[in-house]
């Protein structure tokens, strides 16, 4: 399963995209997440259904620090990635 992820609130400067490459790895997710200019996260993640759903829970919330608004969630195409990285 492939989706695209829109994360909205109180993303960035709270450690969101560290969380999140972290939480990715645990569950064994690969693809990338970075800052959009608006302010918003975008996160691309490739893995099973059920990592994905669980990846997806934990983005509703974020780290401790962060107010999440509101996730946007659509599919992605599948491409060849390799872990999870953090895009400036």
């Amino acid at each position: 399963m492939a989706v695209h992820l829109i994360i909205k609130g109180k993303v960035q400067g709270v450690f969101y995209r560290g969380s999140a490459q972290e939480t990715a790895m645990y569950l064994h997710i690969k693809g990338w997440v970075k800052n959009t200019p608006a302010g918003d996260v975008e996160i691309v993640a490739h893995g099973s259904d059920e990592a994905i759903d669980a990846f997806i829970h934990w983005c509703k919330q974020g780290p401790p620090s962060a107010v999440v608004k509101e996730v946007i969630v659509s599919n992605a195409a599948n491409e060849v990635l390799d872990g999870f990285e953090i895009k400036r």
